[in-house]
């Protein structure tokens, strides 16, 4: 292969597609609510060509806006595919812009897709002697794939590259020559294009009849050696199967030239690719492809926002007239005069102390040796309360005034009457404590701020910084190294660069309080930020900070038992497949159940030509075979094994003995706390195996009890209370069980006469009609016919009517506006309402029904938390928040304190919210969490 003579052509479609679905989960936009992500994932994909792969030449290939010659074979073609998702067609014009900057080729021809595009240019730049790499995962392409000319498929969810040339082409179609592949998609057809194919032949027999017969006409002339349906398909569809074969194979012999200059890689275009890059604001891409953070001579500029109340002046005449930071040397800062002083006297710092109490509000923020609080030391204190001029107090343990400098700040850092800003504050605050450092008063974390403005964009400084002020803050890895286990920590760093460092995080952090605080009030936030959010930055930092006692010899004898029940199964599943193999191995598990058992004729194959064998497979074999159960359980037991038994041990803090979860308050878009280290919200409670897992979390002191209370139902509840449907709510009203009572409705019968199983389906839609399930969707989870599931759901609607006019309502409103909020007025984007992508739509459609109720109920659960946490300060009990699990709070208390938290729990939680319907809570005691819950 001469690397002078490397082309690639990519399709364009083909990959923009793979990019936008495999962000369609979690899409990023920017400030302008444009959907980046499709933009980014196909740049990311080109680059990844341009620098691995080096091609001499390169193309991309567009399908052209109008119909294609295809149409008028069959004007059925393609028509059960939705319309291009709108993000996509936004983002076209972008896409086609950024490889214009790359100086790469943009063809597009009318009338003719870009197959056939491609195969044109494929086989005139053959005879020219290039070696030709056709990029995309279309299986269509195989048919042109020859000794110079292959498929190029990219990464994807894992898998490497793979680059396919005749051999693996005919091993994958069971083909002699990839032209044959035509053939082949002929008599099998694609359902994706509406390509018809021969009824009752599928992938497998028409590979088989390709293999054996050579081609489709060789087929029907050999029609006399087939029999039954097959035969009388063929006959019946032998037009069609000529259709489909004139459908399927790529033209090569399109209207446009292959110019091997045209089509020469060049240098990029640095201006275009930048300016492009700043209005789609992808910054980190920027950097990494055009070095805008050292290369470039385009400045950043830090603007300077309003002031708002509060702020103060210049400091003190003590301290010499703002020059330029060292760090402002640096050309991605510009030119902007910045203040940056490193405090070193007691007197100076008594000054700075006087200066803010004089004010309102100050920015502050750590920094430490480390971001696991309980192991980390304290090495200083930035504080800003003025753009671009801040404050750095140095701390040294041997140092006999650091003493005296923890309570000069501790005079500031308790006084309540000061507002406290910073970001990621629950850090801030649990070290800080660990100094005898007791933050108070009113806070405001940047982080949650713009958490609650932009719920599903991220929220760390850098991101922040880049998007509201346009500004990249140095990175922590230019001073301490990347992440790993030599990465060095900041008590190593020269103090010039600590200073510079730390104060800029302050002062950054104090510009995007002045930009965010207003934006909060704008949108009608700053209550939820005032009275939710913020405070509840205090409650989780000292359940953080407490954590939970764990009983590792409980967990021992968990280990012991787990691995002698998964040792049990895998003999019995070795007896059942009559053969000793890796159970964990998909591989061999695909060939053991569809190879050797045969459990179905025509087993699904992923990509990579292995069997599926992911859960959603094994779940609808489990009545083929013992077997399939079997490997269900022993993968259930394995998980619980190594993700909890082994793993919680391993976790305990040597220092505290403890086990300190990370609760995460900006992660989940609906509102929602999400844990990590582990993610305690996924212990498993359906199964008894799961639940004793709950049995080892335990209070330190043992005459102390676990406390635990959830809330009953509370997801219902609010449904009735925003649906305001009359039979909803006066079924809880009157303390009725709602399943029995939705199934009494539903069925038309007495109460008394509901029996378990009309409980249950009534219970599955209860909850199922909340997340917007459909029949299929019901049907799946109860196992019953669709058209059962289908009137459950008609009788559900005919006996509760204003949930089906409030679902309504909230896909009308979402519609209207690109967004639904909770009771408490926390917003949920969705842009893809309006799409006309059924798929992506009902999506959105699902999560404009849900996002209010479960928002509304993590709103419900964190005004509780956040009033209990004060009435265990004011009431200076000694009983502890440890866990908070979705509706459910978990409490260390002692024993002479229990009946009191019982009646704080009861009331706090219960009068959280005024609805129309009661909050209830279910509370339990006990040695452990599996007792108490």
């Amino acid at each position: 292969m001469s690397d002078s003579k490397k082309l690639f052509l990519l399709d364009a479609y083909a990959l923009i597609f793979r990019a936008y679905y495999a962000f369609i989960n979690n899409p990023m936009t920017n400030s302008k609510g444009l959907n980046t992500s499709t933009i980014l994932g196909f740049v990311n994909t080109l680059d990844e060509v341009l620098r691995k792969e080096s091609p001499s030449h390169i193309a991309v290939v567009f399908d052209p806006s109008g119909p294609t010659f295809r149409k008028d074979l069959f004007p059925e073609y393609k028509a059960n595919r939705e319309s291009t998702p709108e993000d996509i067609k936004l983002t076209i014009p972008w896409i086609k812009k950024i490889i214009e900057a790359f100086n790469i080729p943009v063809v597009e021809v009318e009338n003719y897709e870009a197959d056939d595009v491609i195969g044109t240019l494929a086989l005139k730049a053959e005879k020219e002697g290039f070696t030709v790499f056709m990029m995309t995962p279309d299986k269509d392409y195989s048919q042109l794939v020859s000794d110079n000319i292959f498929m190029f498929k990219p990464k994807r969810s894992g898998n490497d590259i793979e680059i396919l040339g005749p051999k693996e082409i005919n091993e994958k179609f069971q083909t002699s020559d990839p032209k044959q592949v035509i053939d082949v998609l002929a008599l099998w057809g694609d359902s994706s294009d509406n390509v018809p194919g021969v009824p009752g032949i599928g992938e497998k027999t028409a590979k088989k009849l390709i293999s054996e017969y050579g081609s489709i006409e060789n087929v029907y002339k050999n029609l006399d050696k087939f029999k039954g349906k097959q035969k009388e398909n063929l006959e019946n569809f032998i037009d069609q199967a000529k259709l489909s074969k004139e459908l399927v194979t790529i033209v090569t012999d399109v209207q446009c030239e292959f110019n091997a200059e045209s089509f020469k890689l060049t240098e990029f275009n640095r201006e275009a690719l930048q300016s492009l890059f700043e209005e789609l604001e992808f910054k980190n891409l920027a950097n990494r492809l055009l070095g805008t953070n050292s290369t470039t001579s385009q400045a950043q500029s830090v603007p300077t926002p309003a002031k708002p109340d509060g702020a103060q002046g210049n400091l003190f005449s003590g301290f010499a007239s703002p020059e330029e930071s060292p760090i402002s040397d640096k050309d991605n800062i510009g030119t902007i005069k910045k203040s940056y002083k490193h405090i070193q006297s007691l007197e100076d710092l008594q000054n700075l102390v006087d200066v803010i109490k004089k004010g309102k509000a100050f920015c502050f923020d750590t920094e430490t040796t480390g971001i696991e609080v309980i192991n980390a030391r304290l090495i200083g204190v930035s504080i800003s309360f003025k753009a671009h001029e801040a404050y750095y107090i140095s701390f040294d343990e041997k140092d006999l005034e650091s003493g005296d400098k923890i309570n000069l700040l501790k005079s500031i850092l308790e006084d309540e009457m000061l507002l406290k800003v910073g970001q990621n504050l629950k850090f801030d605050i649990r070290m800080l404590k660990k100094y005898g450092v007791e933050v108070k008063g009113k806070i405001f974390d940047t982080m949650v701020a713009h958490y609650l403005i932009q719920p599903e964009q991220r929220h760390n400084l850098n991101a922040l910084s880049e998007q509201y002020l346009n500004y990249t803050p140095v990175s922590i890895e230019s001073l301490i190294g990347k992440k790993g286990k030599n990465q060095g920590n900041m008590e190593n760093v020269s103090i010039d660069k600590v200073v510079d460092y730390a104060s800029e995080d302050a002062d950054l952090t104090w510009q995007l309080y002045e930009v965010l605080k207003p934006e909060l009030e704008k949108e009608g936030l700053s209550k939820l930020a005032e009275e939710i959010e913020m405070p509840l930055v205090y409650v989780l930092a000292d359940m953080e900070q407490t954590g939970v006692k764990i009983d590792t010899d409980m967990l021992k004898v968990a280990e012991k038992e787990l691995v002698e029940d998964i040792i049990g199964i895998e003999k019995s599943i070795f007896e059942l497949a009559g053969v000793e193999f890796n159970i964990a191995s998909p591989k061999q598990l695909g060939e053991i159940l569809f190879d050797r058992l045969k459990l179905v004729a025509d087993a699904k194959k992923t990509k990579t030509k292995q069997y599926s064998t992911g859960e959603d497979v094994l779940v609808k074999l489990k009545d083929k075979h013992e077997i399939v159960g079997l490997v269900l359980e022993y993968r259930s037991l394995k998980k619980l094994l190594s993700t909890y038994v082994e793993a919680l041990p391993k976790l305990i803090n040597p220092t505290t003995g403890r086990l300190h979860a990370s609760f995460n308050q900006t992660l989940v878009a609906t509102g929602r706390l999400s844990s990590n280290n582990p993610n305690l919200q996924n212990i498993p409670i359906r199964e008894e195996r799961g639940r004793e897992i709950r049995r080892a979390f335990i209070p330190e002191d043992k005459t102390a009890s676990i406390l635990s209370a959830d809330y009953s139902q509370i997801e219902l509840r609010l449904m009735a209370h925003l649906s305001k449907d009359e039979n909803l709510i006066d079924a809880f009203n009157k303390g009725e069980d709602i399943h029995t009572a939705t199934a009494s409705k539903i069925f038309s019968i007495d109460p008394k006469e509901v029996n378990r199983e009309m409980r249950s389906k009534a219970k599955t839609a209860n909850f199922g009609i909340i997340y917007g399930i459909s029949a299929f969707g019901l049907s799946q989870r109860l196992n019953i016919p669709r058209t059962e599931a289908k009137d459950l759901i008609e009788g559900y609607f005919a006996s509760f009517p204003g949930v089906k006019a409030y679902m309504d309502e909230c896909i009308k409103n979402a519609r209207e506006t690109s967004c639904v909020f909770t009771i408490m007025g926390r917003k949920r984007y969705l842009p893809d309402i309006h799409s006309r992508n059924a798929i992506v739509r009902g999506v959105a459609e699902r999560n404009a029904i849900n996002a209010p109720i479960q928002g509304s109920a993590a709103d419900i659960i964190k005004i509780a938390m956040v009033n209990i946490h004060k009435r265990i300060k004011s009431e200076k009990l000694s009983a502890k928040l440890i866990l908070q699990v979705h509706d459910e709070l978990n409490f260390e208390v002692p024993a002479d304190e229990l009946e009191t938290m019982k009646s704080i729990l009861k009331n706090e939680m219960e009068s959280a919210m005024k609805l129309s319907v009661p909050l209830t809570i279910d509370m339990g005691t006990g040695a452990n969490w599996l007792e108490a819950h």
